[in-house]
Parts: C-alpha cells; sequence; structure tokens
C-alpha cells in the first residue's frame, strides 16, 4: 500500500513537470498563442500573467497591440472592470494607429457602463461612461457597434434623470418647493429625451402654479401640451392652462 502511494505521487509530480510550459524560449508569437489559448479557456488570472509578461518582453514587437487589448479584455472577464478600463485607454493613448483601438474604445465605454451603479448611488461611472460611449460614436460613426453605444447613452441617461427626478421628488414631499422646481426644471433641459422628463414638466407646472407664479406655470403648461399632446397627462394640463388664463 505504502508503495501504491509512492509510485502515485511520483506519478502526480511527473506529470506536473511534463506539463509546465517554459515561455522564456517562445517568440513573441508562440507566447501570445499560449497566453490567448489561456483566454479561450476562461483562465483570465493566467492569461494576464502572460500577456503582462509578453508586453514586458517584447516592447514595441507587433504583437503588443494583441497582447494589450486581450490584457484589457482579460481583466474585463474576470469582472475587473477598472483594471481593464486602465489597460483599453493605455492601448488607445500608446498605440493610436492599432486596428484593435475602435474594440477598445467601445470597451472602455463598456467597463464604466459595468461600474454604473444604481441611481441612488454616486454616478460619477456612469457619465464616464457616457463620455467614452458619445467618444466611440464621435470617432467611428460607420462602426456596427455605433447602434449599441446610442443605446447604452439612453438607458445611462434614464439613470441619471431618475437620479435628479427622484432628488425633486424628496424636495416636493419636504415642501422645499423652490428647490423641487429648480430640479424638475434640470430633468427637463438635461434628460429631455428621457422618459423622465413629461413626468417633469407636468410637476413643475404643477408647482408652479401652486405658488401662483401663473405666467410661469401658462408657458410651462403651453410647452407641455406642444411636446406630449398625446401623454396621458395632457388633458389635465390643458384645463389647468384654462383655468390659470381664465384667472389671468
Amino acid at each position: 500500500m505504502k508503495h501504491t502511494f509512492l509510485f502515485l505521487l511520483l506519478g502526480v509530480l511527473i506529470y506536473g513537470c511534463a506539463t509546465t510550459v517554459d515561455t522564456t524560449v517562445m517568440t513573441a508569437d508562440q507566447h501570445f498563442k499560449y497566453a490567448k489559448s489561456l483566454y479561450d479557456d476562461e483562465d483570465y488570472q493566467e492569461a494576464i500573467n502572460e500577456f503582462q509578461a509578453i508586453l514586458l518582453q517584447f516592447p514595441g514587437n507587433q504583437i503588443t497591440d494583441d497582447a494589450q487589448y486581450y490584457l484589457g479584455m482579460s481583466y474585463f472577464k474576470s469582472k475587473q472592470y477598472l483594471l481593464g478600463a486602465y489597460q483599453f485607454s493605455k492601448l488607445i493613448k500608446d498605440i493610436p494607429a492599432s486596428p484593435y483601438v475602435p474594440k477598445a474604445q467601445f470597451m472602455l465605454a463598456e467597463s464604466y457602463f459595468k461600474l454604473s451603479p444604481p441611481y441612488q448611488l454616486d454616478q460619477t461611472y456612469t457619465k464616464k461612461a457616457i463620455e467614452e460611449f458619445q467618444a466611440f460614436i464621435d470617432f467611428f460613426p460607420t462602426n456596427p457597434k455605433v447602434k449599441i453605444a446610442s443605446a447604452k447613452i439612453k438607458e445611462l441617461n434614464n439613470k441619471l434623470a431618475e437620479k435628479e427626478y427622484e432628488a425633486a421628488v424628496i424636495y416636493e414631499k419636504m415642501e422645499y418647493y423652490n428647490a423641487a422646481i429648480k430640479y424638475y426644471e434640470n430633468v427637463i433641459e438635461k434628460f429631455h429625451d428621457t422618459k423622465y422628463a413629461p413626468l417633469a414638466m407636468y410637476k413643475r407646472i404643477k408647482l408652479l402654479a401652486l405658488r401662483k407664479r401663473n405666467a410661469e406655470a401658462l408657458q410651462q403648461a403651453s410647452e407641455f401640451l406642444a411636446r406630449y399632446p398625446d401623454n396621458p397627462r395632457a388633458g389635465e394640463i390643458k384645463k389647468l392652462e384654462n383655468r390659470l388664463n381664465k384667472n389671468g
């Protein structure tokens, strides 16, 4: 039994040594293929180690941008989004002529998109994602992923609008009406193409009327009816407009 155990242990050790890959004797292309195979096998931490080694061992080699991009992707796939964002931005900055730049720009934005938190929290990463997606659209307007980038900007803007809208609602509940009016105005002006804009405008009109700021309420009511004639609240706003005109 003792001899059997020793034999099995020796076999494991021999197998382990036999499968150890010596990357020091590899060319840049061979090393990249090996690192990419780790990436394809979803062994992202080992892939990160190898892509980093390639960048250190072969600076300026034609394989550098491949390694840089897949280093970013390895971080992204392992949900280390901030480190991924750094590597994508490094590729864009250091190798601007690389064919990977459009992909890197999209993935830079996507990394910040993944970091974007629920609307109640700080929205720095949300704003950064919008900025980077917009840069992708501006620099690569014919890229097939432009439609995806536009949709993600819309989603992120809705999140920012929700944060601003909910702040206005809180101020209104606390009866800080002037602050609420201002925050509703911010939603209308900054996020006019989101689902929160008509709701914010409706709420603002009601508060302006409540505060006897009739001229402003009438002007806003007219804008509401022009912009959102089919909105479910259009009938109510029309009645309010008629009443304010009569009291005029």
